[in-house]
């Protein structure tokens, strides 16, 4: 185990503005392992603070007092230790295993800072079986790759120091140093597809094959090899594709790549929305559906926690559009700080940002609130660079923004009484469709004081600023 404690070291190394090593510790061999042989070294890195964060997943009944025994155990190594509780209950149609992992990982990223690290403690065993679970499941050279050593996690690191190690070595380790663990229940359940693979199948590869395990995590590294290349291609093929949204790609750019090269730039892309990328038949749909579309068709291709839709010359992708009323009334009262975000329920939260020259007259908006309404018909707009008021539909067509947004524009209105009426009259003067422009006659002047209304949408990929 001294050359893999060595191995710690040198991963924690090369990550030298980390300076906050945070150990998710959950009782079991692996992490107690990894958090003993961190404490055990930690005068290496006196610059460096180590902290144990157990997480609590509230799906057993033992999940308090493995806890406490985490706190316990944390407290005789001398590490500071943290609980966090999530919750794990699986959505439709998500196994156990993956709801957990999501939440668990959520969990942690919302906690890391750019000066942080989180040490996990997968080993060569855990590597070889996730091998095997993407290959049965049909992955790709990004699926096949199984866990890098090192990937970012939110602003800072999520770090992998075991994946040499044999779970063997780590028992040995243990058994050394009269290690105390938990032994949770569920990890014998072969009901679980790598509780299956760890107890039936691996067992018996290792008879016929001994190092199965260094043989599989050897084609994971060359599986990774090979999808840095296929994402060093797709980020050039994005290059030419690219638009000024990072939703939105280029279809006449796409359509001129080879329909291989089609597939590798629509999966880097959709990672690089965070959004789940489609099996081969959906992924298919969207080739033929959306890249062949007549010109006038908006199709539109959905799976799991993803959609995307084609307009005009350009193809969108975007997490499925939450629920939202176009027909309810919200008021804006500013404070004597400026003003608060207002939340828009299913469409995003509504900033003013103060700025010079730029959006609404700060003058115009003194000491009064705005009516935010959305479209519902027969609405006229006079934006700067306008002589004549149109028709907010034409105006919406001729800026290209798609049919599905329009109604989620919001659109903000001057009341004529200072009481704020919650529905507002048709002769309140619209002064903003945030996301389209500024009406000419409340825009701010050059070296005017004014205010920039934002929309920052749920996904912020989609974020319009008038």
């Amino acid at each position: 185990m001294r050359k893999s404690l060595e191995g710690i070291a040198s991963l924690i190394d090369a990550h030298p503005h980390a300076r906050r090593l945070l150990v998710g510790y959950s009782g079991g061999l692996d992490s107690h392992v990894l958090l003993h042989g961190l404490a055990m070294q930690r005068q290496r890195w006196p610059d460096r603070t180590l902290e144990a964060w157990y997480v609590d997943h509230g799906l057993q009944a033992a999940s308090a007092a493995w806890g406490e025994h985490c706190a316990h155990i944390c407290h005789i190594l001398h590490v500071s230790f943290r609980a966090l509780k999530i919750d794990a209950r699986p959505a439709s149609g998500e196994s156990p295993e993956a709801a957990a992992r999501r939440a668990r990982y959520a969990a942690f990223a919302a906690e890391l800072g750019p000066d942080a690290a989180l040490l996990v403690a997968h080993h060569r065993d855990d590597q070889a079986e996730t091998l095997l679970l993407q290959l049965l499941r049909g992955a790709g050279p990004h699926g096949l790759a199984a866990m890098p050593a090192a990937a970012r996690l939110s602003h800072g690191w999520l770090l992998r120091p075991l994946l040499d190690v044999d779970r063997a070595e780590l028992l040995a380790y243990a058994r050394a140093h009269g290690l105390r663990w938990i032994e949770d229940a569920s990890n014998a359940d072969l009901g679980f597809d790598r509780n299956y693979l760890r107890h039936q199948v691996l067992p018996l590869l290792r008879e016929r094959w001994p190092a199965a395990n260094r043989t599989l995590a050897r084609s994971a590294q060359r599986c990774a090899e090979t999808a840095a290349w296929l994402d060093a291609e797709a980020a050039a093929d994005l290059a030419d594709a690219a638009t000024e949204r990072s939703d939105c790609l280029a279809l006449p750019a796409l359509q001129a790549l080879s329909e291989q090269r089609q597939r590798n730039l629509l999966r880097f892309w959709l990672r690089r929305l965070n959004l789940p990328i489609p099996d081969a038949l959906q992924l298919q749909q969207i080739l033929h559906d959306a890249l062949h579309a007549a010109i006038d068709r908006n199709p539109c291709i959905r799976w799991s926690g993803a959609e995307v839709r084609r307009y005009r010359d350009a193809l969108y992708a975007m997490p499925p559009s939450a629920a939202h009323d176009a027909s309810h009334t919200h008021i804006w009262r500013p404070t004597a700080t400026g003003w608060p975000p207002l939340e828009l329920p299913g469409v995003g939260w509504l900033r003013m940002e103060e700025t010079v020259g730029a959006g609404l007259r700060a003058e115009a908006l003194a000491g009064r609130g705005l009516l935010v309404r959305f479209r519902r018909g027969g609405e006229r707009f006079r934006p700067v660079g306008r002589l004549h008021s149109q028709e907010l539909k034409k105006l919406l067509q001729e800026a290209g923004i798609p049919p599905w947004e329009r109604n989620r524009l919001p659109l903000l209105y001057l009341p004529s009484s200072p009481t704020l009426p919650h529905q507002g009259g048709e002769s309140d003067p619209l002064l903003a469709v945030v996301g389209l422009g500024i009406a000419a006659d409340h825009a701010a002047k050059p070296c005017e004081s004014s205010w920039q209304p934002v929309l920052q949408s749920p996904s912020a990929a989609g974020s319009g600023i008038v």
